[in-house]
């Protein structure tokens, strides 16, 4: 290869880089804003056995964010409730079908977030936007809304997942959740951008730092079939937590099909960590 066309290498990786690193946010969140989406409520919820109200809320910085309460039909006040985060792209209303499996088949109470950005909720996705969208949601739902947090159990997947595990080490939550999620934001570059240097990776959602950190039970679900976030990392985002925590694997899932490969035996697993987390 001639010095000319080292160059002009050198120099298209520096401009992908460069790219890279102004275009960052745009290519970690992928939010869909209202109206896109579903958002009649009565009609969402029509068939499903639950009932869905919007509840809408504001972070610290003044955000007004909207969120989902999900309660399946006839449940009571001693259902526990999952704090649900979702993952980067879409809106809450993209997840409803799963939501309502989780409200009947765990049995549970479901409050899932808006980020900011995301469906009715306000402003623009951030690292740090999307922590304060989680600690307004856990005031909203212990402040307000008077729930014990040893009745919350926060879920997180994928991206959500580093959302969830950052707010646990804030808090103490009944148990957390942490369903085809990743050690870093630097990690996962590493693996779909890997001539992007990881030092220049601003966005950080360092979760294998905050894991170790949070002792309440944890449940981990991941599989090896998903081509988005790698296994090895979910796996070692598990390893390194500490005690009490268990590890189920879905096989043959997608990312994004976990709950619908793993079928009973996931609402099963979810159900059990649920159940015990609620009678330690």
């Amino acid at each position: 290869m001639t010095s000319k066309r080292i160059a002009l290498v050198v120099a298209g990786l520096a401009t992908m880089i460069l790219l890279m690193a102004l275009f960052e946010r745009s290519l970690i969140f992928f939010p869909t804003r209202y109206p896109d989406g579903l958002w009649d409520t009565e009609a969402v919820a029509r068939g499903s056995g639950c009932v869905v109200e919007d509840r809408f809320f504001s972070a610290e910085d003044g955000v007004r964010l909207h969120g989902w309460w999900i309660r399946r039909v006839g449940s009571g006040d001693d259902d526990p409730v999952l704090l649900f985060f979702h993952g980067n792209a879409g809106n809450l209303s993209h997840r409803a079908e799963l939501l309502f499996e989780l409200a009947i088949r765990v049995p549970a109470r479901v409050f899932v977030v808006g980020y900011r950005g995301y469906g009715r909720s306000e402003g623009r996705p951030s690292e740090d936007g999307l922590y304060r969208d989680a600690r307004a949601a856990w005031r909203h739902l212990t402040g307000e809304g008077g729930l014990p947090p040893d009745r919350i159990v926060i879920f997180g997947k994928s991206l959500g997942g580093a959302v969830a595990i950052d707010l646990a080490t804030e808090v103490d939550p009944g148990g957390l959740i942490v369903e085809s999620s990743f050690t870093s934001i630097p990690d996962m570059a590493g693996k779909h951008y890997p001539f992007v240097p990881k030092f220049m990776v601003r966005t950080r959602m360092n979760s294998l730092a905050k894991i170790t950190t949070i002792s309440c039970p944890k449940l981990f679900i991941h599989s090896k079939a998903d081509r988005v976030v790698p296994y090895a990392l979910g796996r070692k985002l598990y390893e390194a937590a500490p005690e009490p925590k268990s590890f189920h694997e879905v096989f043959g899932a997608g990312h994004n099909e976990t709950w619908l490969v793993g079928g009973e035996a996931y609402f099963d697993a979810i159900g059990v960590f649920v159940a015990e987390t609620m009678n330690r």
